[in-house]
């Protein structure tokens, strides 16, 4: 089955082929870890975790590379382990033990590498000397700047003209530019702030010369894929790009297909902490199921917006009562096979169309409730084998619905639910009534069926 990928430089969907199918290489900008993630910086991770787990299973789980970097030298970096009186060591430790351990809730697999800007200093500052060789970059007051105008197909990535670009962006004003668009490669550390041993003198790297880095290090060039967010576009990834080509002449090309994941909007803007609208996973985790998070940012396809609201973590959750009541009703079949369903997989190899795919995991649902024990026992092997290449349904059901209840508060719970069908059968309504406020008294909600009832514990508040 031929995978198609939207490649934003081609501005259509791709049949995907790697340079070398015994090793697919991916790299997608990671987090700045000075502070919390909010769920709009999750969604590009879940994204691609879908992506890297679909590699996975065409290629092999050995054959695909992933490397995700940490940015981990950063003005903001800088101004908290001032506050904070510690090296930024301490802040980057911190909030990336923090990210990882978020992300992981949401199910995203740790990626092949990690890389960090300050472990890769080396391979920094060796980059920007062959850009200084090779004319592309130079020196000004202290600064190496790259020189935009030595790559003659800057703009090509977004688009636009670099008068365009200029207009539409933050640029910084600096006198020692040759062009106003030119950017820095590397800067003097102001007082207090980390600082590296260069020829270029004592300073710290720019931005986008640290992916440009890490990806040549970590996977090499070309890489078959670059991930990353829609507000990556420009200048980040065009930066990367050029800089990464113009200091090897020799390489084939930079990256064969650059996918860029929606924004994720709350009340009608994007997310950000500079808006103040943001939402922490961190925070969001403890209130809801991680799988019930990593539904809802899927329920879009990752290229189109996506507006975040309570009911959208609603819909997740009911869309997986829904898929995990028909595998708890279902616990006497016997699953067949192993293999997700040929439809499902059609749809994740269409540029990643999860709700296609969500459809399809419901209809494999159905077939498990109404087909014939044959049809049942193959459509969960599927659905089960469909669910775990994109991260679901891996929970036992009744763990599922019971939530983080330990095994004697299921017992008192199971007891009080007996005892209940018990008093509506006898039609004593005042004792069910009575003992449903109980139920209720413990965070409990009751699911009456015509087999029984069922419960879960409700989410905190």
């Amino acid at each position: 089955m031929t995978l198609t990928l939207y490649d934003t430089m081609a501005r259509a969907k791709r049949p995907f082929v790697p340079v070398n199918a015994d090793r697919v290489t991916m790299y997608v900008c990671g987090p700045t870890v000075y502070n919390f993630a909010h769920i709009g910086n999750a969604r590009p991770v879940v994204a691609f975790d879908v992506l890297f787990r679909l590699l996975r299973h065409l290629y092999g789980e050995d054959h695909v590379l992933y490397a995700a970097n940490v940015t981990d030298v950063d003005d903001r970096i800088n101004q908290k382990a001032t506050d904070e009186g510690v090296p930024i060591r301490v802040i980057t430790d911190r909030y990336l033990e923090v990210y990882n351990a978020d992300m992981a809730v949401l199910g995203a697999l740790r990626p092949t590498f990690q890389p960090r800007a300050t472990e890769t200093m080396d391979a920094i500052v060796a980059m920007i000397g062959r850009l200084v060789e090779a004319g592309a970059a130079y020196a000004a007051e202290g600064h190496v700047l790259f020189d935009t105008q030595a790559y003659a197909d800057y703009g090509k990535l977004s688009g636009r003209s670099l008068d365009d670009m200029i207009a539409g962006a933050r640029v910084e004003v600096a006198p020692y530019k040759r062009h106003p668009a030119d950017f820095v490669l590397w800067k003097p550390s102001k007082a207090g702030e980390p600082v590296w041993d260069s020829p270029f003198g004592p300073g710290r790297p720019g931005w986008h010369i640290e992916c440009s880095a890490m990806i040549e290090q970590a996977l090499g060039l070309p890489i078959d894929i670059h991930g990353g967010g829609a507000d990556l576009i420009f200048p980040h990834h065009e930066n990367e790009m050029a800089q990464g080509l113009c200091a090897d002449h020799e390489a084939k090309g930079y990256a064969n297909y650059w996918a860029h994941n929606g924004f994720l909007n709350m009340d009608a803007e994007k997310m950000s902490k500079s808006l103040g609208n943001v939402a922490l996973v961190h925070d969001l985790v403890a209130k809801a199921p991680g799988e019930a998070l990593r539904w809802a940012l899927l329920s879009s396809q990752y290229r189109q917006p996506l507006a975040w609201t309570d009911d959208v973590v609603a819909q997740a959750r009911a869309a997986l009562d829904s898929l995990y009541g028909a595998l708890r009703r279902a616990a006497d079949v016997v699953a067949v096979g192993d293999t997700p369903s040929e439809a499902f997989m059609e749809a994740l190899c269409d540029d990643l169309n999860t709700p296609r795919a969500y459809a399809e995991l419901f209809a494999m649902a159905k077939r498990l409730e109404t087909g014939d024990p044959v049809e049942r026992a193959l459509a969960k092997g599927e659905l089960l084998a469909s669910g775990a290449l994109i991260g679901f349904l891996q929970a036992d059901p009744e763990a599922w619905f019971h939530g983080g209840a330990d095994t004697a508060l299921a017992a008192r719970i199971d007891d009080l639910i007996a005892r209940r069908v018990a008093a509506r059968t006898a039609k004593d309504w005042a004792s069910a009534d009575a003992i449903r406020a109980e139920l209720t008294a413990l965070n409990v909600e009751v699911m009456d069926n015509p087999t029984g009832a069922t419960w879960r514990l409700r989410e905190p508040a």
